[in-house]
């Protein structure tokens, strides 16, 4: 039996993560879970957005579950997804993109892999005032970080019988920074001759993925490239409620969805589980139960294939418990 951390979010994190729960209890995954919480639930429980309890309880069970956290926009605390990827070093952002039966889509047959740099880029957070007008921010890229993400999308590629890496990169502005992570991406490029490598510019890619997706396999980017690719990625398949996301660093990994908190239906039964219940099954195949991950979501795609019994923001009228049976009925 493995020890897993849930952090079930805000607004809908509550119900799509009962979702999970329902969906792993009758698949019998065997997953034990630990209740922790996060963002303004933690505010509001605990008096902290990150408590001690809920980081205690990721260290000691080095896997978790998030569902959707509460972001404050231009002021209030920083964001806790950011500061849970720093704390625990989780360097790789793993996101799959990856058209499924049944959802409506300009595109088919997408299967991309998108490797996020996690830990430094912008999203280190090192800025402040330049007097009352103006403010700075640092972009920070070492070639260790640089060296390490790069690494581990050749590894996965590799692993997984992917045939090329494309790095992303704005390199002919920023020449040092950029510049830097393109280095490093050739540097570890070298070592799989096997798989073809290339380069791309971020704003050429963003118009080759609306254009041509199914040209690109594997992704590999920086902090802030990859967040924006990714969703954009997702837009492709259906949106942020059909995809997973992981963050796995040398010692643990968090899975999580990563769409909105949607408060406007929170506590309305209609939120689509889909995004973290995938996530789950990742999370699954992590802890090496993937014969169990596979079965979840195999139940997952017959449901959204047959389209019956689909939330709203997937064209039907379900609700999310009875989508959730739906699931269940199909293991």
């Amino acid at each position: 039996m493995h020890k897993v951390t849930l952090i079930p979010g805000d607004g809908i994190g509550p119900e799509i993560s009962a979702a999970v729960r329902a969906v792993f209890a009758a698949a019998a995954a065997p997953v034990a879970w630990e209740v922790a919480y996060a963002g303004q639930a933690g505010l509001d429980r605990c008096g902290d957005p990150l408590p001690a309890a809920t980081l205690d309880s990721i260290r000691a069970n080095k896997v978790a579950l998030k569902g959707p956290l509460t972001t404050q926009v231009g002021a209030g605390y920083r964001s806790i997804n950011v500061t849970l990827r720093q704390a625990f070093d989780l360097y790789c952002n793993l996101r799959p993109v990856k058209s499924l039966p049944g959802v409506r889509s300009r595109y088919g047959n997408i299967d991309l892999v998108i490797f996020r740099e996690n830990t430094e880029d912008l999203y280190a957070g090192v800025e402040h005032r330049v007097g009352r007008d103006a403010a700075e921010a640092i972009k920070i890229i070492t070639r260790e970080a640089s060296a390490r993400i790069a690494q581990a999308a050749f590894a996965y590629a590799a692993q997984h019988g992917r045939k090329r890496v494309t790095a992303v990169h704005k390199a002919n502005i920023m020449k040092l920074s950029d510049g830097l992570f393109l280095a490093a991406a050739r540097e570890v490029a070298a070592l799989y001759p096997a798989i073809r490598f290339d380069e791309v510019i971020v704003d050429n890619l963003c118009m080759q993925l609306v254009l041509r997706p199914e040209q690109y396999d594997v992704l590999l980017a920086p902090n802030l490239y990859g967040d924006i690719i990714s969703d954009l990625g997702a837009g492709l398949v259906g949106g942020l409620g059909l995809v997973p996301a992981a963050n796995i660093g040398e010692g643990g990994a968090i899975f999580e969805a990563v769409h909105g908190t949607a408060p406007d239906i929170a506590g309305q039964d209609a939120a689509n589980p889909a995004a973290l219940l995938l996530s789950a099954a990742m999370l699954l195949d992590y802890l090496g139960e993937a014969a169990t991950a596979q079965r979840i979501r195999a139940a997952l795609e017959a449901v959204l294939a047959e389209g019956r019994a689909v939330t709203p923001d997937l064209g039907g009228s379900a609700t999310t418990t009875a989508m959730t049976q739906a699931i269940i009925g199909k293991l």
